[in-house]
């Protein structure tokens, strides 16, 4: 009977786990975690009136979040729930996953079908990609990506980031160093506007541009693959480039046996089993950081130095110069 039981109950945690992973972002997004962080506790219906928001809904949606532990509930007041800081800390990798990426896990069991794996057949909202991943740089990359600008012994004129989203970086990049321009390619159009009003917000509109690109395919659309393709089009493209810094996530779970880095299903930590099992289903190869490593002489780069990051499944900025 207990193994029934118990059976059961872990059961009933996987659904509502699915459910509290989605009220995490949206609270994130309407303020809620916000304002629990400053003022230790929230009146619901008060809160909901205040941001205009449906009370009903609120209370379910504090209620998911109860039910994980993450805030504690007292009729209509929540407080501090023992995992709030963790959850605060990790919370843009909820919401890159069930916003950003909602539509592309929902529709999973088309997306799946060889026979549909053609044109467009999946979407995602890059603006909510963006809102996320501005959070996800300041906590995860920033700290490695700044020390290696602050390693620089030469004075540069102008930068370019690629993938360069609502323009998190490159806004104060120019800030840091007066003088510069900066481009931004980004593959999402939405994105790019979004960019674009921060920087004419932050006074860079003659020194700051946004283009919509794909940055595998940045130069002369040549047909080749995967990573060595989009390096040796790099060089090709940007030749007067001292210095590339390539930051990313890397492949450590899905196909990783191969990998020194690779870890099994018993101790998965947050944002692994999203990261890699979305961009298997977008049909976008990750790399391990040895498969990275093993290309870079044959795509015109030498490293000199990698920065790794072990707070985001397991990250990497690579600095490279021309080889």
């Amino acid at each position: 009977m207990s193994t029934i039981v118990d059976s059961e109950r872990a059961v009933a945690t996987i659904f509502n786990s699915a459910i509290a992973a989605t009220a995490i972002g949206a609270a994130w997004e309407l303020g809620l975690l916000d304002e629990l962080r400053d003022q230790e506790k929230v009146e619901v219906h008060k809160f909901a009136t205040q941001h205009n928001l449906d009370t009903g809904s609120m209370q379910g949606l504090v209620t998911a979040l109860a039910v994980v532990d993450v805030v504690k509930r007292d009729q209509d007041t929540v407080t501090r729930g023992r995992l709030l800081d963790e959850v605060y800390r990790t919370k843009s990798l909820f919401h890159w996953l069930t916003i950003g990426s909602g539509e592309l896990f929902a529709r999973m069991q088309y997306v799946l079908r060889n026979e549909n794996r053609t044109g467009g057949f999946y979407r995602r909202d890059p603006v909510a990609i963006a809102y996320a991943c501005r959070d996800i740089n300041r906590q995860h990359f920033d700290p490695a990506f700044w020390a290696a600008m602050d390693g620089l012994d030469y004075k540069f004129h102008s930068v370019v980031d690629l993938g360069s989203g609502s323009g998190e970086r490159l806004v104060p990049l120019l800030g840091r160093y007066p003088g510069i321009s900066g481009i931004g390619i980004d593959l999402a159009g939405p994105a790019i506007g979004v960019a674009a009003a921060r920087a004419l917000a932050h006074g860079f509109g003659d020194s700051l541009s946004f283009t919509e690109g794909d940055v595998r395919d940045i130069s002369y659309r040549d047909e080749f693959a995967q990573c060595v393709a989009t390096l040796q089009r790099l060089r090709k493209a940007f030749p007067k480039a001292r210095l590339f810094l390539l930051g990313d996530a890397t492949r450590i779970l899905l196909d990783s046996a191969g990998s020194k880095h690779a870890i099994t299903e018993d101790n998965v930590p947050v944002f692994t089993l999203g990261f890699e099992f979305g961009h298997a289903m977008m049909g976008v190869y990750l790399p391990t950081i040895e498969e990275w490593e093993g290309v870079f002489a044959e795509g015109g780069w030498r490293c000199v130095r990698r920065h790794l990051i072990e707070s985001l499944s397991l990250s990497v900025i690579f600095e490279l110069e021309h080889a």
